[in-house]
């Protein structure tokens, strides 16, 4: 007998649905899936230029696409004297490079960041910008002066267009257990933190998480990245609807998390559009990678999570009020992220979100998702809840992991 979820029928309206929802894409966010993203002669692109043209005596400096081990050995072979000048003098570059020392990076990102600061100042201050082009002047430079605070350690940060940032809470270098939260849609330097709804934002997310992870496990050496490092899809265009920029921060993501310090576990914690970014990745993780947790996820690009073709564990959890639910689970010529993660078929350990209240609410503290989130970053598996209340979820894990 045919089950009601398999039938023809429901298969052919779901299609429908999914060309819909394209449709109504198309209307109200136009073609943004082909437009270009950044700008010609930006801080950034001249940074780079300036970075070929530099020399440390006589020895060129290497290519910033160069593998982390190489750009680590470079840096190793300077003085001290001779990294800070780097990092003083090519900001931008320094501050992005995966296999640079840590505090070099946090150094150079807070002094471009101060850089792009007093840049956005300027710009205030222009007689041709239009009123709206004063107030986004205007707010660009209070994220970048919020951002410069003491205390704050930037791994990662690109002022150009919308802008990327990542943000480390902890040690970093020390840590036993890594975990990198990916966030979704709209994500950008605007929106990187909240002042209102704190935990819908990446460092309210990482923040949150970073706490809950410490009380979870207080003998346990943590520390929590706040990665919006790549170029998040804005608003429910089309470029939300296919996996181009989620294939781009995929790259970005794997760069990432084989290029950490140490030999730290690593969990990815991805919510929304962060789930596809993060099932993309999936297959090219290196073996640190022990756990892949998405929330609120429109899917990861497969129909199940064998497909994934991930050493990591796969976990899954959408509270019952998230909107995320009512989009069409499939994909249709490249639109559509593929199966739903939290239903049997997809094969993943599904967790309880209780206490989560719609698609932003994971990272709220006291909330189980919030929760399960922390005993996974610090491999507490034993304490998590599933969705079932039962012990499925945990199924077939040896024992917990925490150092």
């Amino acid at each position: 007998m045919t089950s009601l979820d398999s039938s023809p029928s429901l298969t052919a309206w779901r299609t429908l649905l999914a060309l819909a929802v394209v449709f109504v894409m198309l209307a109200s966010g136009g073609w943004t899936a082909l437009q270009q993203h950044g700008e010609q002669g930006t801080a950034r692109e001249r940074a780079l230029s300036a970075w070929e043209k530099g020399r440390v005596g006589v020895r060129h400096l290497p290519d910033p696409g160069a593998s982390p081990g190489r750009l680590a050995a470079f840096f190793a072979s300077l003085s001290a004297a001779q990294r800070v000048r780097l990092a003083d003098s090519y900001p931008l570059v320094v501050g992005n490079l995966n296999g640079a020392p840590l505090t070099l990076r946090y150094r150079a990102n807070r002094l471009a960041v101060l850089q792009a600061r007093d840049a956005e100042r300027e710009r205030m201050d222009d007689d041709r910008l239009s009123a709206e082009g004063r107030h986004q002047a205007t707010r660009r430079m209070h994220r970048f002066q919020s951002l410069a605070g003491a205390g704050r350690h930037l791994l990662a940060f690109d002022p150009t267009g919308n802008g990327r940032a990542a943000e480390v809470f902890g040690d970093l270098g020390g840590a036993e257990r890594v975990s990198v939260v990916v966030p979704g849609v709209d994500t950008n330097l605007l929106t990187f933190e909240r002042t209102e709804r704190h935990y819908t934002a990446p460092a309210g997310m990482a923040e949150s998480l970073y706490d809950a992870e410490r009380a979870a496990a207080p003998g346990t050496r943590t520390a929590v990245i706040a990665w919006a490092d790549y170029t998040a899809p804005s608003g429910i265009g089309m470029d939300a609807a296919i996996g181009k920029l989620a294939s781009d921060g995929a790259v970005r993501l794997n760069a990432l998390t084989a290029a950490l310090p140490g030999d730290s576990r690593v969990s990815l914690i991805c919510h929304s559009y962060g789930s596809v970014v993060c099932g993309i990745a999936a297959r090219r993780l290196p073996a640190r990678v022990t756990d892949v947790a998405v929330a609120g996820s429109p899917g990861m690009r497969v129909e199940s999570a064998g497909q994934l073709d991930t050493h990591a564990r796969v976990w899954a959890m959408r509270d019952q009020d998230d909107w995320i639910q009512i989009l069409p689970y499939l994909e249709v010529g490249g639109l559509g992220h593929g199966a739903d993660p939290v239903t049997p078929d997809f094969g993943a350990r599904v967790l309880s979100a209780r206490g989560a209240v719609g698609h932003g609410g994971y990272f709220e503290p006291g909330t189980e998702s919030l929760e399960n989130f922390a005993d996974i970053g610090v491999g507490s598996y034993r304490n998590t809840s599933c969705a079932d209340t039962g012990d499925a979820c945990r199924s077939g894990i040896s024992g917990d992991e925490v150092i």
